[in-house]
């Protein structure tokens, strides 16, 4: 048993045998003495660590830090090995545990620099010995523990380390290993699990001070592991930051085909002409990745977001020849930032010029989505609709849905911008009788609503849409122009309601504008001024037929009348209690001093004219004409209609 100076055990007890003779402690081992034997056990697990033979024993102890031995004939020194002898002895059997303990115990008796090149070594090499034994958990802790150099590791793995790597293995060697064939001796089971070992490895110590002085061996060793094993995590690697030596990657990417990782990594390493060259070649099909074989809208993201307008001016056609509504992206989605060199898209639509589709998709991008004011795109936007539009009208076979499609967009661009030369559309349109509707609207644009109603009314026998033309073409304008329009179509409906007459009376008329007119009255009667439109209407329509229009007109004439008598008498009641407080205030005095201030902006008072408030506050004349002019009751007066 062992025991401190206060007779504490700390230590677990040795068992002897019953007929010791003698102990003697040499740390960290005891040594006992029997009739027979000498037995060592060590004093850090208490385990016996060596027997030795001996017969008629007498003394054992120590003399001078030597354990002495003697016999009946003869005396002995028992001399311990050397600690580091010991230890490798132990390695070699692979008892790692014991050989640590051993270390761990004998901690005092070594310098301090010394010990921990000792114990670092140990751990290293411990770990390599568990790592042969498929104890990776266990070896993964001591390489940590003992600050390997990962790349130690990584040569085992034949072909792994670059070419250019001046790395060397460490002497005396750590392990007993010439590479991982020999450490599997023809185990493909044990390779594979060999290599999951050094994937997670290097995965989790290259981003730490394991890595620093090594990144290259490291990054370039794992993306090779990742290429050999079709690993999820390759993309990762080379897209985002890494040290991998492209020279010693190219091949063994191309070996495992992973051609879209290596164009990646031509990207990150400045190299965007490679990448995109070989990329195309995956989306036209000459190279195959099963990774990603689907690369062409990749192309055309990364052209969208690349600096270098050379490329992009190179590879667009490219892109535009194979798809061009996805190819047209390219011009369309590129973000705008100050560090991203920007198209002028003067010269985007020159390029596009000979791919009509994908200009067509850049124009409603820059007319429709970024709303540029410019009247160039404008205009070759309208024509282009116009274009497709006739194209459509000249084919036998057209498909009536597209047709009606393709008049629609251009009808509203026709209608909501304002920057196309309207001359220069209406010559296009001027002989097809097909686009009448098209042609009333750039009528409309310049004014000529007299002739866009015509057409409206009197070829096309659009009612609504014409209803629908008084309507946009006085949006944003003021309330008497809106009334000016549909005056002018109630005209044009009774002029030719007189013309139809004429015609029934000769055979032939339907009464259409007639019934147009009522409707149009009865509709939007509030627009109109109705004893302007009493005075238009033929003598013989019926009262019973424009009821709801006289109705809505008298109520709203009624509504007029009683508001402003409403305001007028608001206006009176608010001039009278201005009097009867004026004459309130007539009858009581007012004090004006220098020491007194006025209630509006708290100065005080130099002259003596002041304006007296309800309650007998006297307040500068300029305070309150300032006050009068700011008040509500003053601008609800100023701005008030004429009925008031």
């Amino acid at each position: 048993m062992f025991a401190n100076a206060e007779g504490v055990s700390q230590r677990a007890p040795v068992n002897w045998s019953e007929s010791v003779i003698g102990a003697a402690v040499c740390f960290p081992y005891v040594v006992a003495l029997d009739e027979s034997f000498v037995t060592i056990h060590s004093m850090l697990d208490q385990q016996l660590k060596q027997t030795l033979s001996f017969r008629d024993g007498h003394i054992l102890q120590v003399f001078e830090g030597k354990v002495i031995l003697a016999s009946t004939k003869a005396v002995y020194v028992l001399v311990p090995l050397p600690l580091e002898r010991q230890i490798q002895d132990l390695l070699a059997s692979h008892r790692v545990e014991e050989a640590l303990i051993l270390t761990e115990g004998a901690q005092r008796n070594i310098p301090k620099d010394k010990f921990q090149i000792l114990y670092k070594r140990l751990l290293q090499q411990a770990g390599f010995i568990q790592f042969g034994q498929l104890q990776f958990l266990e070896a993964k802790e001591h390489f940590r523990k003992g600050q390997l150099d990962v790349r130690e590791l990584i040569s085992l793995y034949p072909l792994l380390l670059p070419a250019s790597s001046s790395f060397t293995r460490c002497h005396p060697p750590l392990h007993e290993f010439a590479d991982l064939n020999h450490l599997a001796q023809g185990d493909q089971e044990k390779v594979m699990r060999c290599k999951k070992f050094l994937i997670s490895y290097l995965g989790e110590v290259r981003s730490t001070e394991v890595a620093n002085g090594c990144r290259e061996d490291v990054d370039t060793a794992l993306l090779k592991l990742y290429a050999e094993q079709d690993h999820d995590s390759l993309l990762d690697l080379v897209a985002s930051d890494n040290a991998c030596l492209l020279i010693d990657c190219v091949p063994w990417l191309e070996k495992y085909h992973k051609y879209f990782a290596l164009g990646l990594l031509y990207h990150y390493n400045g190299q965007d002409s490679a990448a995109l060259q070989l990329w195309i070649r995956v989306a036209d099909g000459d190279l195959h990745d099963s990774m990603r074989s689907d690369l062409y809208e990749y192309i055309v993201d990364f052209l969208c977001s690349c600096s270098n307008l050379d490329l992009v001016w190179k590879y667009a056609d490219w892109a535009l020849r194979k798809d061009p509504t996805i190819g047209v992206h390219i011009f369309t989605k590129r973000p705008g930032s100050k560090d991203q060199s920007e198209l002028n898209p003067d010269d985007v639509t020159t390029y596009l010029e000979k791919h009509s589709k994908a200009l067509l998709l850049y124009l409603e991008h820059l007319v429709l989505e970024r709303q540029l004011q410019k009247e160039k795109f404008h205009t070759h936007l309208a024509v282009l609709y116009l274009e497709r539009v006739l194209s459509l009208l000249s084919e036998s076979s057209a498909n009536e849905e597209q047709l009606t499609r393709a008049r629609e967009k251009l009808q509203a661009l026709l209608r909501e911008s304002n920057l196309y030369r309207v001359q220069f559309l209406l010559g296009k349109m001027e002989n097809c009788e097909q686009l009448l509707l098209e042609r009333a609207t750039l009528h409309g644009k310049l004014e000529e609503h007299d002739k866009a109603l015509h057409i409206l009314v009197h070829k096309l026998r659009d009612f609504p849409s014409a209803e629908a033309f008084c309507i946009w073409a006085s949006c944003c304008r003021d309330s008497s122009y809106r009334q000016q329009l549909f005056h002018l179509l109630l005209g044009v409906y009774l002029d030719g309601t007189l013309l139809e007459k004429s015609q029934t009376a000769a055979g032939g008329g339907s009464g259409d504008l007639e019934i147009a007119a009522v409707d149009l009255l009865n509709r939007h009667g509030e627009v109109f001024d109705a004893v302007r439109v009493l005075r238009m209407l033929p003598e013989g329509w019926s009262l019973q037929l424009l009821r709801p229009f006289l109705g809505r007109a008298i109520r709203a004439s009624m509504h007029a009348c009683r508001t402003s008598q409403i305001a007028l008498g608001l206006a009176h009641s608010e001039n009278f209690q201005l009097l009867h407080d004026r004459l309130k205030e007539r009858k009581k005095p007012i004090f004006v001093s220098e020491k007194k201030g006025c209630h509006l902006c708290h100065n005080t008072f130099r002259e003596p004219d002041v304006v007296c408030l309800p309650g007998g506050v006297p307040v500068h004349t300029h305070c309150v004409a300032q006050r009068v002019r700011d008040s509500p009751t003053k601008r609800q007066l100023t701005n008030s209609s004429n009925h008031t």
